[in-house]
């Protein structure tokens, strides 16, 4: 896919949901509420994004979207297991029928050997007839994690890309 801006994702973003009749939930914690703020950047998001959920906070993942306070102490708050958690949490506090979620490190400080700065966890879920319980359903969940140069804002960036450019393909590809 050739490298499109931020503006021009979030628009195609826009109409696939608009065309699945979908709406969107965003779960931030590194981006601070970038994504959502990208999407309502748009005439007319009201129509596709459902809510964004800030938790910046251990204690927002634990009480905005019910992230299990063990998840963040035995894995940290920059992991798999949490991203997911993020991501199925939204879906669980919203109306949404998707959610993407980024936990991650922007900078300049707060890295580690095995989580250095640039290390960003990705979840993306929607309800489907296989995956983790979601209440009375249960739903599909798409995790990775990247590795972005550059200081906090550029980190900051390319998680916003990324969120939003995979979104665009994994809806894409339904």
């Amino acid at each position: 896919m050739a490298q499109h801006t931020t503006q021009q994702l979030t628009e195609q973003l826009a109409e696939v949901l608009l065309q699945h009749g979908w709406m969107l939930a965003t779960a931030e914690s590194c981006t601070g509420g970038l994504i959502a703020g990208h999407c309502t950047d748009l005439a007319g998001s009201s129509q596709w994004l459902e809510r964004g959920f800030v938790t910046y906070s251990n204690e927002a993942k634990h009480e905005m979207l019910g992230v299990d306070a063990t998840l963040i102490a035995e894995h940290g708050a920059v992991s798999e297991p949490v991203a997911q958690a993020m991501a199925l949490g939204a879906l669980r506090h919203s109306r949404a029928q998707v959610s993407v979620a980024v936990t991650g490190v922007a900078g300049p400080s707060g890295g580690s050997p095995a989580k250095p700065v640039g290390t960003v966890w990705f979840a993306w879920a929607t309800p489907s007839d296989a995956g983790p319980t979601l209440g009375a359903e249960t739903a599909w969940v798409k995790t990775e994690v990247m590795h972005f140069a550059g200081d906090r804002a550029a980190v900051r960036e390319a998680t916003v890309q990324h969120a939003l450019r995979t979104l665009l393909q994994l809806l894409q590809q339904h």
